[in-house]
């Protein structure tokens, strides 16, 4: 039926016509939209194999293209079976989709019950930006077929191919308009349009719940997330970063990575014939000239959540604007270099993670903000022109493919503090809150059940507030300033304690502590705190308010206070009925109250 539908003149025209929109468009999926490129080549191309039987799609392909999810699943059975004593594959989880999420586990005999420090490298959080899961299996391939067979004397690898499998199947050529490559890429966010890097806290995909636990249940000494850039032009093509020492809860660790890791990670991506670089964003997009952004990541992000569980992270931001053969060849000379790393320095990092597990700052900075005093760096960027675009009737930036180098460009790190809080002993979660205590226990943290009667229990309550205009990734997140008031003996009958002086109590903190900007109360797990349930009528109120200012001298001269020093509170009739309604034994006592109660040092 088909082949006799050709014939017709009219079909004729139709499938011409649909050729043509398809030409159209394949021209338009080209880069020739993005800046021009500076040709590159490096040592690092001869890492590419021609022929064999463990030849990676990306190879095949010459640098373009990266499988599907199904292919990469055949791809790592394939790698598990042609070294069955070294390697294993398990599932870590499955996704909202119900496709597997898998992990490749590699070892030199196959146990990881061995004193080798162990790295988690992390591909397809986002998973267009896909460039660890090629290199990646180059590098498994190279182990399997004994060309690396030094790697497993001196490291265990946990592998992840892909963390986002379902973001990974909704794959098109147009899903990154400022990326060159894969040919076809998957999406930045899960089959729910949620994040998985905004999720290490709130902990609702599946993808990140799987990743916790494989970091509960084998304890890395090295996590490492690799991503693609967002952003402007410049030369580095593997730019990567950790926390900087001055914001970090676990500066030791820090310290490490940026005095012993960076040295050698950078020498050996520079011999390999590329450019690393430091993580950081730009302030104003149309005019690079204004600086760049020093960004310290909260722990909804994987290096912010690793710094506050002791775990050495490092977040891997490839350059979207360089061809995907290069960014993959990069970093697979990065992931080798932090093998060596790793393998050099494990004794100092252990040290570091060691001091930092058991000791416990008495402050935590929960909000921080960019400084308005900039420091200087130099960079290697892109030149770049201004222009006037009747698109948008503003000036944009056309950057021209040529070197420049700045001696000096400001950087605004993130040094101002916003909020400072003081770690409590410990925090008491009602029983209600049941699913607070299992994200708590899911992170890894240490949760008691108490029946006890305390004193000097504290309790946040809220005096304003703001909620979010628009929903963020699936909840409606709110700000708060509190008022902080000590209890009267308090029965605590089955709630849940979370002591802080334990391994992850700088995480616990920030996820209980309410002014924490990643908290579950800022991530409206609290939300019906702001609810109103029960209602007065004035008929009722009045008479009830005017005998107990009667029998009542302390409310009632609050309340002529009140009216004589607040014209605004005086003018509004609702104003004045709510106070009152709130000194009554009526009102709901919990309204605006948190209800995790604090217990000070």
């Amino acid at each position: 039926m088909f082949s006799s539908l050709l014939k017709t003149p009219s079909v004729v025209f139709t499938t011409c016509a649909l050729v043509s929109s398809f030409s159209a468009i394949s021209a338009v999926s080209t880069d020739a939209h993005l800046p021009p490129l500076i040709k590159w080549q490096g040592q690092s191309e001869r890492l590419m194999t021609t022929s064999g039987d463990l030849l990676t799609d990306f190879e095949k392909s010459l640098g373009k293209v990266s499988p599907n999810y199904q292919q990469t699943m055949v791809y790592l059975d394939k790698l598990a079976l042609s070294n069955k004593k070294q390697f294993s594959i398990t599932t870590i989880g499955l996704s909202s989709q119900n496709r597997d999420i898998k992990m490749l586990i590699a070892s030199e005999n196959g146990d990881l019950d061995n004193d080798k420090p162990t790295v988690l490298l992390q591909a397809g959080i986002h998973s267009g930006e896909i460039d660890g899961k090629d290199a990646s299996f180059m590098l498994l391939r190279d182990i399997s077929e004994g060309k690396r067979h030094d790697i497993l004397k001196r490291v265990n690898i946990l592998f992840i191919p892909i963390l986002n499998v379902d973001g990974h199947e909704r794959s098109s050529r147009f899903n990154r308009i400022n990326q060159r490559g894969p040919v076809e890429m998957g999406f930045r966010t899960n089959s729910k349009n949620l994040n998985l890097n905004r999720d290490y806290t709130k902990l609702d995909t599946p993808g990140v719940r799987a990743l916790v636990e494989v970091v509960n249940k084998y304890n890395p000494d090295l996590y490492i997330d690799i991503h693609v850039t967002d952003g402007a032009d410049y030369q580095y093509d593997i730019t990567y970063g950790y926390m900087p020492t001055f914001a970090s809860e676990s500066p030791l660790i820090s310290k490490v990575l940026e005095e012993k890791f960076k040295p050698l990670l950078d020498n050996k991506l520079a011999k390999s014939g590329h450019i690393p670089g430091p993580l950081v964003f730009v302030m104003n997009k149309r005019d690079f000239k204004q600086g760049l952004a020093g960004w310290v990541a909260t722990p909804r992000y994987s290096n912010g959540w690793g710094d506050l569980r002791n775990l050495p992270s490092i977040l891997v931001e490839n350059h979207s604007l360089k061809p995907y053969k290069q960014r993959v060849l990069g970093t697979y000379v990065f992931i080798d270099g932090i093998i060596d790393a790793l393998s050099k320095y494990d004794t100092e990092l252990a040290s570091a993670v060691k001091h930092e597990q058991t000791h416990l700052p008495e402050q935590l900075v929960v909000q921080r903000g960019y400084s308005k005093q900039a420091d200087l760096m130099s960079f290697k960027g892109i030149k770049y022109e201004t222009f006037h675009s009747d698109l948008s009737d503003h000036q944009e930036v056309k950057y021209i493919g040529e070197k420049i180098h700045y001696d000096n460009l400001p950087i605004y790190w993130q040094k101002e503090v916003k909020a400072q809080v003081k770690v409590p002993k410990a925090y008491y979660i009602p029983s209600q809150y049941k699913n607070i205590v299992t994200k708590l226990q899911l992170q890894g943290i240490e949760v008691t059940q108490v029946n006890a009667k305390l004193e000097g229990l504290k309790q946040a309550s809220v005096t304003e507030f703001e909620f979010d205009k628009l929903p963020f990734e699936g909840r409606m997140r709110v700000s708060a300033s509190f008022e902080y008031k000590k209890l009267p003996k308090t029965h605590l009958d089955n709630w849940y304690k979370v002591e802080t002086a334990q391994t992850l109590g700088k995480l616990a903190v920030h996820l209980l502590q309410p002014e924490a900007s990643d908290s579950f109360f800022q991530w409206g797990d609290f939300n019906t705190i702001f609810q109103r349930t029960e209602y007065v009528e004035n008929y009722a109120l009045v008479p009830f308010a005017n005998d107990m200012l009667e029998t009542n001298p302390e409310i009632a001269k609050a309340f002529k206070h009140k009216l004589a020093t607040d014209s605004d509170f005086n003018k509004n009739e609702k104003a004045r009925l709510n106070w009152l309604y709130q000194q009554t034994p009526f009102y709901d006592k919990s309204y605006l109250k948190y209800p995790v109660l604090i217990q000070s040092n």
